[in-house]
């Protein structure tokens, strides 16, 4: 892939990223309704590059089997988490791509500590496992409805603003040490604006086919908007890391939101970029011998090697 569309890509997503280290105030840093210089007519051949790229650079990562990669979606409800996975991902080889949701924590997982499902989750060398939701719910909806806590089983200890530290300590420690061992995590944010929220619920309250995508519980949660704008922007301060950065995607206008999404995983994988494993000498010489044999079993009047032929006239028909 030449350097000057990784540059490219890079550039773009930029102002996405939340600089580690650096203080949050979502309400005013990041615009929900941002679409750089980007117009809806543009977006479906762009997106079409992005799955595109994201199909050559999956199969690459496959065939090396060395490093993996993590994708975390967080958004609010509606805030268009299934319609990007769906889009984005929509040209990748299904067998290298996992997608795990999280709802309300079983029994068993709650008898456990508070990563262990999430880890349970995490891909192999060589796939993707996209989280719908992710171990940042533990510091999301956790502060937000701080009754979830004593479900946790938690030893007696500091309850205050030191638990969410030591959370965040921990997020970024286990991030980290993922990294080191070859698994990438991206974390994306799909930021929401409350009255695109408004409208997105009406639509799935009046139109029949949406009917189901809609809880009364939904609204309820809504009520909590200034606080969980609080608890994303405080998690957006403290686990934006050099090694993990946040993107705050803008998610009203649902194709920008896709395309930055791929942008996003696109950047990750071409800096990780994955190569196509090389063969040893004896096994050049088996492959040899193989295509020799094969050759020799070709039909009267069939090609020997239909692949090589067809390369060779693709090669004389570009020079004439």
């Amino acid at each position: 892939m030449p350097d000057d569309r990784a540059d490219r890509i890079a550039g773009f997503i930029e102002p996405l990223r939340v600089k580690p280290g650096s203080k949050v105030d979502l309400g005013k840093d990041f615009d929900p309704r941002y679409k750089a210089m980007v117009t809806k007519k543009e977006s479906a051949e762009l997106l079409r590059t992005g799955v595109s790229l994201l199909a050559e650079y999956q199969e690459r990562l496959a065939a090396q089997n060395t490093y993996g990669v993590l994708l975390c979606l967080q958004a609010l409800d509606a805030g268009g988490k299934d319609g990007t996975i769906r889009h984005v991902m929509s040209g990748v080889n299904p067998q290298g791509v996992r997608v795990s949701s999280f709802k309300v924590p079983s029994d068993e997982e709650l008898d456990h500590d508070y990563l262990w499902r999430y880890a349970r989750e995490l891909p192999t060398r060589g796939g993707i496992a996209i989280f719908n939701r992710s171990h940042y719910e533990e510091v999301l909806v956790v502060r937000v409805h701080r009754q979830v806590l004593d479900r946790q089983h938690l030893p007696a200890g500091p309850r205050g603003e030191k638990l969410w530290e030591r959370r965040y300590r921990e997020i970024n420690n286990w991030e980290r040490y993922l990294t080191d061992n070859g698994f990438k995590v991206v974390k994306v944010f799909l930021n929401l604006s409350k009255e695109e929220q408004r409208i997105r619920f009406m639509k799935r309250i009046d139109l029949p086919e949406k009917n189901w995508k809609f809880s009364a519980a939904d609204v309820r949660e809504r009520r909590y908007w200034d606080d969980y704008q609080q608890a994303f922007s405080e998690m957006l301060s403290a686990t934006s890391t050099d090694w993990a950065p946040w993107y705050v995607v803008p998610a009203d206008r649902k194709w920008f939101a896709r395309i930055c999404t791929a942008a996003v995983l696109v950047h990750t994988l071409m800096e990780i970029d994955p190569q196509y494993p090389t063969v040893g000498k004896q096994a050049r010489q088996d492959l040899l011998a193989a295509g020799r044999e094969l050759a020799a079993k070709a039909p009267e009047g069939a090609a020997a090697d239909p692949y090589a032929a067809r390369h060779r006239r693709a090669g004389k028909a570009k020079r004439t």
